[in-house]
C-alpha cells in the first residue's frame, strides 16, 4: 500500500502565478498517492510540519557579477531556511538538496544553520551518475539501467571525478552471456582507453557547458530515486553516490560535503569504506577538496577571493607560457597599432588553458539565478 503525500510549493510572492500553474500541472497527474498540493509564499509558514523538504536552485532580482558574490549570496537564504526548518518542520524531517548550482555548498550551509537535523541533510548525486551511465550505454549499445556502480566523487555541481573502476554492465549482448545477475566490468568492454580519457569526458563537459545538465526530468527522477532509497533501501550490493558531510573517510577533509559511495539501509546510509582499489590520487583529491573548502570559506567571509587549485607543475607551465608573451618596451614601440597583438590564436588558447588544466573544473557565475556551475575545460 502506497503512502499518500501532500505537497507544498514554497517561493516568494513574485513567483505565485508560476506556483499556481505548477499546482494545476501536478493535479493533472491524477496520481493515486497525491492527497493535495498547495502553495506557500509566507516565509513564517514555510516548511510547517514537513516530513521531507526538497531544496532546489533559488532566484533573486539582485545582480551579481563575480564568483565570490555568487558564493556569498547563498548564505542569507540558507541561514533563513535553516532557521525555518528547525522551527517549523517535523522533528524527523529529511532534507534533500538538488539543483544545478553550488549543491555541495548549499548543503553544508544548511547543516550549519540547522544543526539539530544536520544528520538528515543530503545532496543528490544521482543526476551526474545518470548522465555518465547514459553516455556509457550509448557507447556499449545497451540500456543505461543495465549499468551499475558508477561512483561520483567530489563536487556534484562542480569539480568532480567520475570513477568507472567498479562500474559493471548487466545483460550485455556479446559472445559471453549469462543469467540476469551476471555482469562484466565496463572498462574491460571499452577497448579504446582514449575514448574514456577524452571523448567520455568531453561529452559530459558538453552537457554542462550547454546548460543541458540536470534537465527537469533527470532532476525529478534523481530526487525521487534518492528519496525512495532513503526510506526503503537501495538495491542490495549496488553502489550509490551521495553528497554527505565528510567525517574523514577516504582521506577527505572533515567538515565539507563531498559525494562518495554509499548504500541505503534501515532508513539511513552507510559509507562504503570497505571497497577495494578505489584510492584517489593525492592531486585529484586535493583539486576537488580545495574548491569545496574555498567555496565554504569565501561564502562565510573567511576568505576574500576564490583561487582555483593549481599544482606546482601547472604553475610552472603557466609561468613558462606567460613568459612567451613578454616583450620589452623598445619592441612594443616598433609595432604599429594595427599589429600590436603578436600572439597567434593558438598561443592565446595555450595561455588560457594554463589557468584551468585539462580535466579540471572552472566555476562560472550565472547572475540570472545567483548560480555557478562547474565548467570542465578540455
Amino acid at each position: 500500500m502506497h503512502t499518500e503525500i501532500s505537497i507544498t510549493l514554497f517561493d516568494n510572492k513574485q513567483a505565485e502565478e508560476y506556483l499556481k500553474s505548477l499546482v494545476v500541472e501536478t493535479q493533472d497527474l491524477a496520481s493515486p498517492v497525491l492527497r493535495s498540493v498547495s502553495i506557500c509564499t509566507k516565509v513564517e509558514e514555510a516548511f510547517r510540519q514537513a516530513h521531507v523538504i526538497v531544496v532546489l536552485d533559488d532566484s533573486t532580482d539582485k545582480e551579481v557579477f563575480t564568483l565570490e558574490d555568487c558564493l556569498r549570496s547563498r548564505v542569507p537564504l540558507c541561514r533563513l531556511y535553516g532557521y525555518l526548518i528547525e522551527k517549523n518542520a517535523h522533528e524527523s524531517v529529511r532534507v534533500i538538496v538538488g539543483g544545478r548550482t553550488f549543491v555541495n555548498l548549499k548543503t553544508v550551509l544548511l547543516m550549519r544553520y540547522a544543526p539539530r537535523i544536520a544528520h538528515n541533510i543530503i545532496a543528490v548525486a544521482l543526476g551526474v551518475e545518470g548522465e555518465a551511465k547514459a553516455v556509457l550505454a550509448r557507447k556499449l549499445k545497451t540500456a543505461p539501467s543495465y549499468i551499475k556502480d558508477v561512483i561520483i566523487w567530489g563536487n556534484i555541481s562542480g569539480n568532480n571525478y567520475v570513477d568507472l573502476r567498479k562500474t559493471r554492465v548487466y545483460r550485455y549482448e556479446s559472445a559471453i552471456w549469462g543469467p540476469l545477475h551476471y555482469s562484466r566490468p565496463v572498462l574491460n568492454l571499452i577497448f579504446d582507453s582514449e575514448w574514456v580519457k577524452r571523448e567520455f569526458v568531453a561529452i559530459l563537459k558538453n552537457l554542462t557547458t550547454t546548460g543541458r545538465q540536470f534537465g527537469g526530468i533527470l532532476a525529478a527522477h534523481s530526487i525521487a530515486t534518492t528519496l525512495k532509497y532513503w526510506y526503503h533501501g537501495s538495491p542490495p550490493g549496488e553502489i550509490i553516490s551521495l553528497g554527505i558531510l565528510s567525517e574523514g573517510q577516504f582521506g577527505i577533509p572533515k567538515g565539507i560535503v563531498f559525494s562518495m559511495p554509499v548504500k541505503f539501509e534501515n532508513g539511513t546510509w552507510v559509507v562504503l569504506t570497505d571497497l577495494k582499489d578505489i584510492e584517489i590520487s593525492e592531486q585529484i583529491m586535493t583539486r576537488m577538496t580545495s574548491d569545496l573548502i574555498q567555496e565554504k570559506l569565501v561564502a562565510l567571509g573567511d576568505k576574500i577571493h576564490f583561487q582555483p587549485y593549481q599544482s606546482e607543475t601547472e604553475l610552472r607551465k603557466k609561468d613558462k607560457r606567460i613568459s612567451l608573451l613578454i616583450t620589452d618596451d623598445s619592441q612594443e614601440e616598433q609595432v604599429s597599432d594595427g599589429h600590436k597583438d603578436l600572439v597567434p590564436d593558438e598561443e592565446k588558447n595555450l595561455v588560457m588553458s594554463a589557468e584551468y588544466p585539462i580535466g579540471t573544473v572552472a566555476h562560472t557565475c550565472n547572475p540570472s539565478n545567483l548560480g555557478g556551475r562547474g565548467l570542465r575545460i578540455a
